[in-house]
């Protein structure tokens, strides 16, 4: 049984309905000469997020896994924008990746002014990392922890900065929360959307927990619905995927550009700050489900995440 069936209410999904049709609000404010740090930016969201915020003047720094496309991202924002933009390069399915890239990011020495958590894969057929992970699982969520994990240290330190989760309204297909017993689909048959959004609901409740961490502080934590945006994702999945998304997907969606709007809003605009463990579509402050405000879950999340991430259960 549905351990959360009794505190559903229609009134939340009739409310996701309609912000799904609301655009983003606009932030013009400048943003030069402020770190921002973005996974996942070589195409799609990511791509458009520099861009937006490479216009305002800010400077970049990429955690991309591709070197050759984003030194010619860093080359184009450069000379586009006259930006600084460096980046790290960094495979999310291999956690000695993302543990290094989190260690570089520690070490800078000046604050991160924005995280923008991007990076993220839809695989409609199980597939395991060279960690021995699913690839989901590992890639949307336990990367995004190790990161957090490793710089709670240096965002409490610098006392400020945001750090946003480009989430999904995907997470309610996670109807009954995590399967603690089987996070990693070694008993269940896999599906690909209950996989992508399991991943999404665990991004939601490890914000529960840094959000507590970062209290008294004036570092913020959020998530965001980015809308129905043309990307690519999905792309390195078979023939039906890519037909369905092409024919009943693609023809409704809007431009990347929609979603990079938001992001910078919540990255950059006054009127969020000091906002922190919200959920947002697109920039539409929203009340999630219930599964993802399950903040014993979200503990349970967090010791598992630490033995999984290779750190020392607290």
């Amino acid at each position: 049984m549905n351990p959360y069936r009794k505190q559903y209410r229609w009134s939340n999904v009739f409310a996701m309905i309609r912000n799904l049709k609301l655009a983003p609000k606009i932030c013009a404010d400048d943003f030069s000469h402020r770190l921002v740090v973005i996974t996942g930016a070589t195409s799609g969201i990511g791509n458009a997020t520099a861009e937006k915020f490479a216009a305002q003047g800010a400077d970049l720094l990429l955690i991309n896994r591709d070197e050759k496309k984003t030194e010619q991202l860093c080359a184009q924002l450069r000379q586009q924008f006259r930006t600084n933009c460096d980046y790290i390069i960094a495979d999310f399915s291999k956690q000695s990746d993302v543990r290094d890239a989190a260690g570089q990011l520690a070490a800078l020495p000046r604050d991160i002014d924005v995280l923008i958590h991007n990076a993220g894969v839809y695989l409609t057929q199980k597939t395991l990392t060279q960690d021995g992970l699913e690839m989901v699982f590992q890639v949307n969520y336990l990367s995004t922890f190790i990161l957090n994990y490793v710089l709670l240290e240096k965002f409490k330190a610098q006392n400020r900065g945001r750090i946003l989760f480009v989430n999904s309204e995907a997470y309610r297909f996670a109807v009954w929360g995590l399967d603690f017993d089987d996070l990693l689909w070694q008993k269940r048959r896999y599906s690909g959307l209950k996989s992508y959004g399991e991943s999404k609901l665990a991004q939601l409740l490890s914000m529960l927990v840094l959000q507590q961490a970062y209290q008294g502080s004036a570092v913020t934590v959020n998530a965001m619905h980015p809308g129905n945006v043309r990307t690519n994702s999905g792309q390195s999945n078979g023939w039906l995927y890519k037909i369905f998304k092409r024919l009943l997907v693609d023809p409704s969606a809007l431009p990347v550009s929609v979603a990079a709007e938001a992001l910078y809003y919540l990255g950059a605009s006054a009127e969020v700050q000091g906002l922190s463990g919200k959920f947002f579509n697109l920039t539409t402050l929203e009340e999630p489900a219930p599964p993802a405000l399950d903040r014993d879950a979200a503990q349970t999340l967090w010791q598992i995440s630490l033995q999984l991430g290779g750190f020392d259960a607290k």
